[in-house]
């Protein structure tokens, strides 16, 4: 045997580190075999083979020699060849891993990395997109909003005369049909010079708690106290007693709204414009609302044919039927505010029913249609602040958003004309000023089975459980009901329709 560093091998060193092991015992067996397994004392040094150096390495810790120096394990081949030993016997590293060991989990922990890649890739851009698509729709709908600050500015100008806000969190919105013939609403009508004035005009009354909602009707007859507006050349009116929506002529907006805060005493804190065709698309929108028709409708200048019984009317109907006025009934615009409420009630309850206002893809088009229809203040001049109302109004119960006309009587001076039932309209004004509530029932209800009001006047005033000799009844809610301990005035009640009600049971 030689030693790994070519010199000849010591004869007492070669029988030392064949016979003994490190601790003395015996090595390995005589001819370089490996001694029996159950053997006492003996060793598990493998056969030397010369020819492969690898194999010669021994598999188990290595001998030393008397000098101190270690050596390769017995059966280390004649040319001393270090193979994977080394000085010591002991290898550079882990013993290599066998062919293929370890490849399957690296692959399949790439091909897991490279398919979360792609996938957190494919997510991002879905979210871009979707959040651009977004923001497209918002800035679309934004930009459909049409903003009076002529109007804005006005009101400013006269701050000082106008009522201050009672109720905090209740609003009062203006809504205001105009009657204009410009554009594309010509062919309603002659279009005189873009003069207009306010065919319907409601006074949308929210209360604080948004538990109610309360809609009242101004008849565009009714008698008032216009006071001095700025006309559109930039002259100043004369205050006067005409007709009220001779306001929406006069100076727009701003003096109708000024005209109805003088006479109401309610500030009037935002407010909205409709014209025919924007009011058209909002049905179209909700796929028509459904009405019940008592008797056939023939009207050639609303543009109307409809017989009578269930019918789902789509926008140009809708249209036609709340203008429709001379060819229904006895004519009046009384009975035409009454056939707008009960429209309007039926599209609140249409919206609220089919889900419009939870369905990201069916309101799209309603407020698609909606923004475009309007012209607003200010403070509703975003697509966040339209939204905002409508999501207050969103969980108002159907039987909760109430319509009603302002208590009126025919004009003594001109019965084509009316004029306000005192002290019964003062007392609606005062409901609503203070965001109490109120309640209305159907005419016939209120009046009697006759039909007639027996305060003399359209949508006058009862108090709710009132006996004969003017003291409450049964106490209505708010009052404590225990005896001797006052309690707040009776609801009072007027004639009118709620969003439940259908039209085709009445």
């Amino acid at each position: 045997m030689t030693e790994s560093a070519g010199t000849p091998a010591d004869p007492d060193d070669s029988a030392a580190g064949e016979d003994q092991t490190p601790d003395g015992s015996p090595g390995a067996a005589p001819g370089g075999k490996r001694a029996p397994e159950d053997a006492p004392g003996t060793g598990t040094a493998p056969e030397s083979n010369p020819g492969n150096a690898s194999e010669n390495a021994s598999e188990d810790s290595p001998a030393s020699t008397p000098g101190g120096e270690t050596r390769s394990g017995s059966g280390s081949g004649p040319g001393g060849g270090s193979g994977s030993g080394s000085a010591g016997g002991a290898s550079d590293g882990p013993p290599p891993e066998g062919p293929g060991s370890g490849t399957s989990l690296d692959i399949t922990v790439k091909r897991k990395r490279h398919w979360l890649r792609w996938t957190a890739l494919g997510a991002s851009f879905v979210v871009l997109v979707a959040a651009g698509t977004g923001w497209w729709l918002y800035k679309k709908l934004d930009g459909n909003i049409k903003v009076d600050t002529s109007a804005a500015a006005e009101l400013k100008a006269y701050e000082k005369e106008r009522p201050p806000s009672v109720v905090h969190n209740a609003e009062n919105i203006l809504l205001i049909g105009s009657d204009s013939r410009a554009g594309d609403n010509r062919e309603y009508g002659r279009d005189d010079g873009g003069s207009q004035r306010s065919d319907t005009t409601i006074l949308l009354h929210l209360a604080a708690n948004r538990k109610s909602a309360t809609a009242m009707s101004i008849p565009r007859d009714l008698m008032a106290n216009i006071p001095a507006c700025h006309n559109a050349d930039k002259t100043v009116s004369r205050p006067q007693f005409a007709q009220f929506n001779g306001a929406f002529e006069l100076g727009g907006t701003a003096c109708t709204i000024r005209t109805v805060e003088k006479m109401t005493g309610v500030r009037i804190d935002h407010y909205m414009v409709v014209d025919f065709n924007g009011f058209k698309d909002m049905v179209d929108a909700v796929d028509g609302v459904e009405i019940c028709l008592k008797e056939p409708i023939n009207d050639s200048a609303a543009h109307l044919k409809l017989p009578a019984g269930r019918k789902k009317l789509n926008g140009e109907q809708a249209l036609g039927y709340v203008r429709v006025r001379k060819s229904i009934g006895n004519g009046s615009d009384t009975e035409r505010m009454d056939r707008q409420q009960q429209f309007l009630g039926a599209l609140v309850n249409k919206v609220q029913s089919n889900g419009v206002l939870l369905n990201p893809t069916r309101l799209y088009p309603v407020l698609d249609a909606a923004t475009k229809a309007l012209t607003t203040d200010p403070g509703l001049d975003t697509l966040k602040d339209l939204y905002d109302l409508v999501r207050g109004m969103r969980d108002v119960p159907t039987d909760k958003v109430q319509f009603l006309t302002v208590p009126r009587q025919p004009y003594s001076a001109n019965r084509n004309r009316d004029e306000l039932v005192q002290p019964d309209a003062d007392r609606l004004f005062k409901q609503l000023r203070d965001d109490k509530p109120l309640t209305v029932v159907p005419a016939d209800q209120l009046n009697g089975d006759d039909g007639k009001n027996t305060d003399g006047g359209e949508g006058s005033e009862h108090s709710q459980d009132e006996d004969s000799d003017g003291r409450s009844g049964e106490p209505t809610d708010g009052e404590s009901g225990a005896t001797g301990a006052p309690g707040p005035s009776p609801t009072p009640t007027y004639s009118g329709n709620n969003a439940a009600t259908d039209l085709c049971k009445q």
